[in-house]
């Protein structure tokens, strides 16, 4: 009994390690990342220029200006948005225990489209703002909608994951047919704009938005972390977890109102970035497995290293632009997409 408990704890200590030198070696390939990030762009800045320019030696103005108002910003911004939005992907496969749900798939980013859409084309907002917050405030506010909406059918006692899904799909085929609608009737400089922004893009995120971003990531994170022990619960059965004392549908609802907060804040300043939340907590799953404590956080690092390559790719593809972050993640993961939809199929043949 002694030596089968020993065995027990070395495979437990086995696999902490494991995912503890995971967890470091993303840590040195998000760095790496972000270091090249900052050399990439379409000012050809050699590595003394750059270094000089990062600690502000006032040698270079210019310099200066692109690293610490334009490429820092954009690096410390894939980083952070990457990991919020991998966080909220992963927690939605968690409660919904469905690896193809996240805020995308579930019409939460398309409502944000929808809000902004409403205010680039007919300048109509719910709330009384005007000027360049407008569209922002509108995202924002047709994003906690849609996640009002999901948290009210989750509430039925006949609702069951499934249904919340399917649900959810058809909130992202309405938002998503509303927004083409306003599409066609816009003007051309209108139609230009709300292009733009569905298709994302991280040259929109100052020193200001990376902080809120950052400020909600931290503290929606930190909640789930401390119902890690719930949430793991919640990847067997929602029997599973009321044996423990959980109530599954009160969390579920928790769940999806912090990330329609967490996605609402990131999709209302950088736009629609899609699968980050869809890939980065696949690939968790499959190297690490779904206990919480470590779930959510190498899901957060893959999601960082993701979008960090997505906004590397969007500076080097075509030199003298930056292409849309959310046009290199969909090209990315619309494959991943395919793969995972084949392997159901094969895994239910």
């Amino acid at each position: 009994m002694s030596n089968q408990l020993s065995q027990a704890k070395d495979v437990y200590k086995s696999l902490i390690n494991k995912k503890i030198i995971i967890i470091v070696t993303l840590l040195c390939l998000i760095i790496i990342t972000l270091v090249i990030n900052l050399f990439a762009g379409s000012a050809d800045f050699g590595i003394k220029e750059t270094l000089s320019a990062l600690v502000m030696s006032g040698k270079n103005d210019l310099a200066e200006f692109i690293i610490w108002k334009l490429r820092m910003p954009m690096a410390l911004a894939a980083i952070v948005i990457g990991a919020a939005l991998a966080v909220a992907g992963c927690e939605m496969q968690t409660i919904l225990r469905n690896p193809m749900a996240s805020p995308y798939t579930l019409g939460i980013s398309s409502a944000a489209s929808l809000g902004a859409a409403l205010a680039i084309v007919l300048r109509v907002s719910l709330i009384p703002v005007a000027g360049h917050i407008l569209v922002t405030a509108n995202s924002f506010l047709f994003t906690v909608l849609a996640a009002g909406a999901l948290n009210i059918f989750a509430k039925n006692r006949s609702a069951s994951r499934n249904s919340l899904i399917l649900f959810g799909i058809a909130l992202n085929f309405l938002f998503s047919a509303l927004t083409q609608l306003l599409q066609y009737l816009a003007s051309e400089e209108s139609l230009q704009t709300l292009t733009f922004w569905s298709f994302g893009s991280l040259t929109r995120v100052d020193w200001t938005k990376l902080a809120i971003i950052t400020g909600v990531f931290i503290f929606v994170t930190v909640i789930f972390l401390k119902n890690s022990w719930k949430l793991t619960a919640m990847t067997t059965s929602d029997e599973t977890a009321m044996s423990l004392g959980i109530d599954p549908k009160s969390l579920r609802r928790k769940i999806i109102f912090l990330v329609a907060l967490m996605s609402a804040t990131v999709v209302s300043f950088a736009g629609t970035i899609g699968f980050v939340g869809l890939v980065a907590p696949h690939i968790s799953r499959i190297i690490s497995g779904e206990e919480q404590r470590f779930f959510i956080i190498i899901s957060a690092l893959i999601g960082s290293f993701l979008l960090s390559i997505a906004s590397i790719l969007s500076k080097v593809l075509i030199k003298g632009i930056i292409l849309p972050i959310g046009l290199m993640t969909s090209i990315i993961g619309v494959p991943f997409f395919t793969y995972l939809i084949f392997s159901g199929v094969r895994r239910n043949a």
